[in-house]
């Protein structure tokens, strides 16, 4: 912009035009701002699972990966899923991110948390003791039963099964008809080896130690559940897994017959304002650990966004549409995290500003014109109404209008370029005085400006 654009403007005028530039920077800035988060946390907490548990397994590994972006993950064991969910949903308890599985959130309790991603599927195995072949939920009704501890994943989802099968729970004799032991793991496997338990449930991935285990007991056995298409059908967040024989291990052919399972997803879910770079971060780092194939999965099936009872963060949906973003992929990430705020932060003013920088002068220069210019219509309306009068009665209003005009346009602050045209508006002026004057001798007009 010219300086002397600005400068033939009134004070007023240049205020205004200063106030509408700044308002418009301060919101652009302000868009920046809602849009733009803080750098992303150098810390995060992690809540995993027991010690004997896979989440446990898997919150070493993630500390390891993340550990070599600069980011150092906290792992706070808990007894599983459910109390992971009480903790996500406490922001008073420090907890970032934490395991789930389906089947463990419902709405809309949960309504504040998001699923980055599933990682794996979570078979429910359910052993048993006897020589009977059991093949229905049903069946365990008034045996004792090991469905964990409670906060865990596996005691919410073991009592909903059993729930949906009709079958009452008590933790003693004559309240239910099903008795229910409040341990799991090594303790629940230990019980049933010894016959203090007649059957255990478990949730997790089949490369857990407590399930490797109990799969090579002779003294127990892996219920393959007739029902288990009926399941998917009536809860969403679980599927039906297939087990072929010898999955497990091919020279002792175990399992000896093909296994009909039911399960759920394993997922990493967070609060919606968990910041989308650590996002991104957590995303690839369960790319590395959980994308290769394993008993139930194929290889890349996992991590997914396919929702199972949380609804899917907006950040992990374009992760998996559209991958990290160049920068991450080409840059260290807490430098790609500076550069992008840096865009975000830049963007939205380059776009205020180039337009203004174009438009402003433009305007400027009408304004000035249009100083004018509009002295033109005053002198064109006094032309016509002295062409069109009679006699020269009013000669002396003329002329008063046009000294007045004349005043005007030389008080004018106009700029060196506008100078010629302010120079033919008084020469203008001068025509119509004459024009004036001729129409008080008697005589014609004279010739239009």
């Amino acid at each position: 912009m010219e300086s002397d654009d600005f400068v033939l403007l009134t004070r007023r005028e240049r205020i205004r035009t200063a106030a509408i530039v700044v308002s418009l920077v301060v919101a652009a800035l302000a868009v920046s701002l809602y849009w733009l988060r803080s750098a992303p946390p150098r810390r995060i907490v992690m809540a995993s699972g027991p010690a004997f548990g896979a989440y446990h397994q898997h919150a070493e590994r993630y500390k390891a990966i993340l550990a070599r972006d600069g980011v150092t993950v906290d792992e706070r064991m808990t007894d599983g899923a459910q109390e992971n969910l009480r903790l996500l949903l406490d922001p008073k308890s420090g907890v970032d991110v934490a395991f789930m599985q389906g089947g463990v959130a419902t709405a809309p309790a949960t309504d504040g948390l998001v699923m980055l991603a599933s990682l794996y599927y979570e078979p429910v195995w359910v052993f048993y003791r006897g020589a009977e072949t059991l093949t229905v939920i049903k069946q365990l009704q008034g045996r004792r039963i090991a469905i964990g501890v409670p906060g865990s994943g596996t005691y919410a989802l073991a009592s909903r099964i059993l729930d949906a099968n009709g079958m009452t729970l008590s933790a003693g004799v004559g309240r239910g008809n099903t008795d229910i032991v409040a341990i799991g793991g090594t303790d629940a496997l230990a019980g049933l080896k010894s016959g203090e338990i007649d059957a255990a449930m478990f949730v997790g991935g089949a490369q857990t130690g407590t399930i490797q285990e109990a799969m090579r007991e002779p003294a127990v056995k892996l219920m393959s559940v007739e029902r288990a298409e009926a399941y998917p059908r009536r809860y969403r967040y679980l599927t039906t897994l297939r087990l072929p024989p010898g999955t497990i291990d091919l020279a002792l052919n175990i399992p000896d017959r093909e296994v009909v399972l039911v399960g759920t997803r394993a997922m990493l879910a967070a609060r919606e304002d968990f910041h989308p770079a650590l996002v991104n971060l957590l995303i690839e780092a369960a790319r590395e650990i959980h994308g290769e194939q394993g008993y139930f999965e194929a290889a890349g099936e996992f991590p997914g966004i396919t929702p199972v009872d949380l609804r899917v963060s907006p950040h992990a949906d374009q992760h998996k549409r559209f991958g990290p973003s160049f920068l991450y992929q080409y840059m260290p990430f807490w430098a790609a995290t500076y550069v992008e705020k840096a865009i975000i932060l830049l963007l939205p003013l380059v776009v205020v500003l180039v337009p203004i920088m174009n438009i402003l002068p433009q305007l400027l220069r009408w304004r000035a014109r249009s100083r004018i210019y509009r002295w033109y219509g005053q002198l064109s309306l006094l032309e016509r109404e002295i062409a069109n009068a009679k006699d020269g009665a009013r000669t002396g209003k003329w002329l008063d209008e046009l000294d007045r005009i004349e005043r005007a346009v030389g008080r004018a602050k106009t700029p060196a370029k506008f100078a010629s045209e302010a120079y033919t508006l008084r020469e203008h002026v001068g025509i119509v005085r004459l024009a004036a004057i001729a129409r008080a001798a008697g005589e014609g007009p004279e010739t239009n400006p």
